[in-house]
């Protein structure tokens, strides 16, 4: 491994929260209503809610779906349709986008209907570079998703 780099288990550089007190009581969903209602599959907002209580403020966070294993960085306030996924939180000397973008290239698939954070996907093993080199694949990776996204538009 590269100079200043290290190797780390999800776990020990994320801590997860369960979503309970965030789950919406109703699912009226109107677009005229302010707050988004997300679940971390293909979807990701599936509404929005008029409800003021119990929204999820602590942003930047990821938000893993404990039976597909999708995440979706997240950094605005939100509700949650059900208890199938964790919130997630990286330490502080940690890029979130980083992890983020790990957590998205990286799939366990599996053959039965189970709960995947705690049991495998949280004992995954990471590479993190220094800080500064972490915002620089960050920034390469963006770079290359605009040119591909501008390429896209122009077909």
């Amino acid at each position: 491994m590269p100079d200043g780099w290290c190797k780390c288990r999800l776990e020990d550089i994320v801590e997860y929260e369960q979503p309970q007190a965030y789950i919406v009581n109703s699912t009226d969903y109107d677009d005229r209503y302010l707050t988004p209602v997300l679940t971390a599959g293909k979807s990701f907002v599936i509404g929005y809610t008029n409800e003021t209580e119990g929204i999820y403020q602590n942003t930047p966070c990821i938000i893993f779906d404990d039976f597909t294993t999708d995440s979706k960085l997240v950094d605005f306030p939100f509700k949650v349709k059900s208890s199938a996924m964790k919130i997630l939180k990286v330490a502080d000397d940690i890029e979130i986008e980083y992890v983020a973008m790990f957590m998205n290239i990286t799939r366990l698939i599996g053959d039965t209907h189970k709960r995947y954070w705690i049991s495998e996907y949280s004992k995954l093993c990471i590479p993190i570079p220094p800080k500064d080199e972490q915002k620089r694949i960050i920034n390469a990776a963006n770079a290359m998703f605009e040119k591909l996204d501008a390429i896209m538009e122009s077909l």
